[in-house]
């Protein structure tokens, strides 16, 4: 079996930041954000490499972290939202992993094997990834080489 490669979601392929007033939405409990975020690739070209490197082995999965709150009930929209997001950009993209875990959670406790890849637009997060890890600027250009 081949690495699993590992999404962020905000900022890496959802513009969750460029929804106007974002953080009061989040501030106020609101998780229209999540559902309104752009794309911040094409994600006709993102399906496509991920079905192909599904077909070679790989595993595709996805790690974003919640909001920065300590309230179950909008965790649990939050996580609606983002898992909804996924199906209506991405349907015909099969994840084998999606975990949507509480902010500040360490992503690379999800790695399976050092052939990991990460994309995040988190600096800490991908210094601290077991196995390769990528900004979001060279998604299609460096899943196109594997």
């Amino acid at each position: 079996m081949k690495a699993t490669i590992f999404f962020d979601m905000d900022g890496t392929i959802a513009d969750l930041y460029g929804v106007p007033n974002w953080l009061d939405y989040l501030m106020s409990g609101d998780a229209y954000p999540y559902e309104a975020a752009r794309p911040l690739v094409q994600l006709n070209v993102l399906a496509r490499y991920l079905n192909r490197l599904q077909k070679a082995g790989y595993k595709i999965g996805i790690i974003s972290w919640l909001a920065k709150c300590d309230n179950d009930d909008y965790h649990v929209q939050v996580t609606a939202a983002k898992v909804n997001w996924l199906h209506k950009h991405l349907p015909s993209v099969h994840f084998d992993e999606i975990h949507i875990v509480a902010y500040g959670t360490a992503k690379e406790s999800f790695a399976h094997t050092t052939a990991d890849i990460l994309f995040d637009d988190e600096q800490p997060n991908r210094e601290h990834w077991t196995g390769r890890a990528f900004n979001v600027d060279s998604i299609l250009e460096t899943l196109k080489t594997l």
